[in-house]
């Protein structure tokens, strides 16, 4: 079985109250790294010139 699954078999055995509580762990957790990925895009905002930007845009396009 994989983490998830083995995750999912042992929240559904969880009491409700307690349930709620990994619920309510997990979700902050979901916070935690949503903001620091907002963080770290924030860092990084305007690091590249307007022609290396539009360099890394056009390298993209070609890589599709």
């Amino acid at each position: 079985m994989s983490t998830l699954e083995v995750t999912v078999a042992e929240l559904k055995t969880l009491p409700f109250p307690k349930l709620e509580d990994a619920a309510g762990y997990i979700h902050r957790l979901l916070e935690t790294m949503r903001a620091k990925r907002l963080a770290a895009l924030e860092r990084s905002a305007g690091i590249l010139s307007n022609e290396e930007g539009a360099e890394l845009e056009q390298l993209n396009k070609a890589g599709r």
